[in-house]
């Protein structure tokens, strides 16, 4: 056997061993970044419709129960657990 056929057919095993393994890796990262940005997007919208939606939202039920003759307590006031930042301080 001469040294050439043993580094081509190690290099052969070394390529088709390797080769998935990039691919796969490749594969999980996009989908870890896109698993990411997905809950940005998420986040960014639900904050959007609590502060600037839902007092719409309120004040347009206060109005109709008004007309209904209707006492609602007192509207929930928004607040929001950042538990991404928990160790940050506080100024």
């Amino acid at each position: 056997m001469s040294v050439h056929s043993f580094s081509s057919a190690s290099a052969t095993v070394w390529l088709t061993t390797l080769v998935p393994v990039v691919v796969q890796c490749v594969v999980f990262l996009r989908w870890l970044h896109r698993r990411m940005r997905n809950d940005e997007i998420t986040r960014a919208f639900v904050r959007d419709i609590a502060t600037n939606h839902l007092p719409h939202i309120y004040n347009a039920l206060q109005k109709i129960a008004a007309q209904q003759g209707i006492e609602l307590d007192e509207t929930p006031l928004v607040q929001f657990v950042d538990l991404s930042h928990r160790n940050r301080r506080r100024s």
